[in-house]
């Protein structure tokens, strides 16, 4: 447990901000697998129609420091090829 004054403090700011982290993260966890489900039951113009919130929630994430930079490319990159290579074998 903290001990100082300073160390007590920041503890409290660390929780207040994991609530935040938390919400952020979820946010893009859900459409993300949301999407990822769509794919699956072949209903690619849902995914693709659902594609720009995944967007929204990740640049948000990345914009709040929940993630990095590149995590958020790297998972918008990974949905649109999915969603790309959904629709060229249908």
């Amino acid at each position: 447990m903290a001990i100082t004054k300073n160390a007590k403090k920041a503890h409290r700011a660390s929780i207040k901000k994991k609530v935040f982290n938390t919400r952020r993260t979820r946010a893009y966890k859900d459409v993300m697998r949301e999407i990822e489900k769509l794919i699956v039951a072949g209903k690619v113009a849902e995914a693709q129609a659902k594609l720009p919130l995944a967007y929204k929630a990740l640049d948000k994430a990345a914009k709040m420091n929940t993630i990095k930079k590149n995590n958020a490319s790297r998972n918008k990159s990974r949905l649109s090829a999915a969603i790309k290579k959904a629709k060229a074998t249908k």
